[in-house]
């Protein structure tokens, strides 16, 4: 798919720490209750930190205490490209920012969590900046 952000492998490993592009690039997946927006209530705006675009907002971010930050909603649902994912021998919704294609987590239905769409967008801190509201 062609992406309005597009970079070479090369741009992208210059641009971002190591641990970004393990995450955003390659799809790994930060240590589960180490990254910095796990517990952050700060109200905000959170945006893909490879390309800059809104994600998420914190009135959809929820406590799941499942190590990740957790959201129940996109601020658009353009913002974010669901694909299925079947590695690790099971099948689940990968999420990635629609701007650039960057890994961001994986989103889950269902769960019974108290929320207005039952989703569960389990996103790695890493693939995320916060800009505090003002």
């Amino acid at each position: 798919m062609a992406y309005e952000v597009n970079k070479t492998d090369a741009q992208w490993r210059a641009e971002l720490s190591p641990e970004e592009y393990s995450v955003l690039r390659q799809a790994a997946t930060e240590r589960p209750f180490v990254g910095e927006y796990t517990d952050t209530k700060t109200e905000g705006v959170y945006s893909c930190r490879a390309c800059g675009a809104e994600l998420f907002r914190s009135d959809t971010k929820f406590d799941s205490h499942c190590g990740w930050p957790s959201f129940y909603d996109p601020s658009k649902s353009e913002a974010v490209e669901l694909i299925q994912d079947k590695t690790l021998g099971m099948v689940r919704t990968e999420v990635r920012c629609a701007r650039c294609g960057s890994h961001l987590g994986h989103v889950f239905e269902g769960e019974g969590y108290p929320t207005p769409t039952d989703q569960r967008y389990c996103i790695n801190s890493v693939s995320l900046r916060l800009t505090p509201e003002q």
